[in-house]
């Protein structure tokens, strides 16, 4: 298996940490010029500075501010998530409509900017790290949830859409990774079911997996470089699940 992304232009939000930096040094390596976008300015920088690429500081939360964007990107990958850990009676509306903005539309206003220019050129390769929660659900995560249901859905759409243009569109569906996101749930999991952050891996996270570990950002960017690759062109509309047997049951 080789990827060559020579010549391309990549674009990985969320790109400053976690899975976003793991994903953004992957393509950096197989060729392609890589714009890190991330809140976090000053981060996105450094992990631009590292693979020679550049950094867009972006607030994603609030979307309808990228109404008139011009996207240029070959490869998208749609990566930027915060979580919160809270029951439907007692969740902040505020908080809620913030995680579907950022997780859901904001992939949507990307990818419609972007569209046009990968239709020009006859390809395209849309990366939307989605989560074993879009495709099954838990309890306390509704926003997470419910977004991530929605990326599926307009993942599959765009494969539709995009499949006479060249354009593919995929999700991969990791479960716990091994990232800040993950170390900030632990403690609002623990929170949340009464137990000690030490049991909240154990008894929480690592339940429905038959392999007992967290997956690494490298496994998971690993298999974007394989999906932006033109071997993959048939790959399309699909959910790779990443979660140590978790949905097969």
């Amino acid at each position: 298996m080789h990827t060559d992304l020579t010549g391309k232009r990549a674009v990985v939000t969320g790109g400053a940490s976690g899975i976003g930096a793991a994903t953004a040094k992957a393509l950096a390596d197989v060729g392609a010029h890589v714009v890190v976008a991330d809140l976090d300015g000053e981060a996105a920088g450094r992990v631009a500075a590292a693979i020679g690429g550049e950094a867009w500081q972006v607030d994603l939360s609030k979307p309808a501010a990228l109404d008139d964007l011009v996207l240029e990107a070959d490869v998208l990958v749609n990566n930027a998530g915060v979580q919160s850990v809270s029951p439907i009676e007692q969740f902040d509306p505020a908080r809620w409509r913030f995680i579907v903005d950022l997780m859901l539309v904001a992939p949507f206003q990307l990818v419609r900017a972007a569209l046009p220019g990968m239709y020009e050129r006859g390809w395209g390769r849309v990366v939307n790290i989605s989560s074993v929660h879009g495709l099954r659900a838990s309890p306390y995560k509704s926003a997470y949830v419910a977004a991530k249901h929605g990326l599926e859905g307009l993942s599959k759409t765009i494969a539709l859409e995009g499949a006479a243009h060249g354009v593919t569109s995929v999700c991969i569906n990791p479960s716990y990774v091994r990232t800040p996101l993950v170390e900030k749930q632990i403690a609002d999991q623990a929170r949340v079911h009464g137990i000690g952050e030490d049991e909240v891996v154990e008894r929480i996270m690592l339940v429905e997996s038959a392999v007992k570990r967290l997956v690494e950002p490298e496994e998971v960017a690993d298999l974007v470089v394989w999906l932006t690759g033109d071997t993959a062109g048939m790959v399309t509309g699909a959910s790779y699940a990443m979660d140590g047997g978790w949905t097969a049951k």
